[in-house]
């Protein structure tokens, strides 16, 4: 099938440079390239993105990520239309406009809200030049600030619009298994993601809170909810297209493990 519905999951971990806790430009660009590359193949892409808390830190002259829910909500507020105007810059330069959207768990619980949203996104990805840029409404909301770095909100956006596939972009190629003689394999196929919970350690950072077990918790919603997932490095943005398309380096979670 070469129309594609991808949901793309950008976290704070790839979308920061690792020596500060500035947003990386250059990687996000990079990013953006996959995310047109993806679109002239004539895929339809959804973004979900972390990032606006990081963005605030330098206008807030924060030198780290804050601990306390109001300063993350005060940095998310300020570095929102930061992240927004860096996503619009770079897909411009493709022919492409970002549409934002911001969204709480209350939004995706209420039955009249959810269905909003929804036709929202639908009318959106009617325009083959608009890219639905979602992430957290954290000037309001907490959930994701203190605990999931947008994974478990992708998995419901991907869930909610019937995506082909979700794709969680991390720090490392995939899952790893770790051999007793210290080196570690990506585990290229998991069918049952209850049985891998316990290789998950939580690789939190300075700008993210995620970590593979938050990963892992929203493949199994995804999974259960008919979308197959793949996570995968965000750390070489090229092999995005590679990832949709079958082939690229990750752990791949087929639907079938729901059964």
């Amino acid at each position: 099938m070469s129309d594609k519905r991808v949901v793309l999951k950008f976290g704070s971990g790839i979308l920061t440079r690792k020596e500060s806790a500035e947003m990386d430009e250059d990687q996000l660009c990079r990013l953006v390239q996959a995310v047109a590359e993806l679109k002239r193949r004539g895929h339809k892409v959804v973004v979900v993105t972390s990032g606006a808390v990081a963005s605030g830190l330098k206008p807030m002259h924060f030198d780290k990520r804050p601990t306390d829910i109001v300063s993350l909500q005060a940095c998310a507020a300020v570095g929102q239309s930061y992240l927004m105007h860096a996503y619009q810059s770079y897909l411009r330069g493709h022919g492409l406009h970002v549409a934002q959207l911001l969204l709480t768990y209350a939004d995706l619980e209420s039955e009249d809200r959810v269905g909003r949203v929804k036709a929202t996104m639908l009318r959106l990805l009617e325009q083959r030049n608009v890219v639905p840029i979602i992430n957290e409404n954290d000037s309001v909301a907490v959930e994701e600030l203190r605990l999931g770095d947008n994974d478990t909100l992708s998995a419901r956006v991907a869930v909610l619009w019937g995506a082909d596939m979700l794709i969680l972009l991390t720090g490392v190629p995939g899952l790893m298994d770790l051999k007793s003689d210290g080196e570690a394999e990506v585990i290229p196929l998991v069918t049952d993601v209850d049985s891998v919970l316990h290789l998950a350690r939580d690789g939190t950072g300075s700008v993210s809170v995620g970590g593979m077990p938050s990963k892992l918790r929203a493949v199994r919603e995804a999974v259960h909810g008919g979308v197959p997932c793949i996570i995968a490095s965000g750390m070489q943005p090229e092999q995005i297209v590679e990832l949709v398309e079958g082939r690229g380096t990750g752990t791949r979670f087929p639907v079938k493990m729901a059964e």
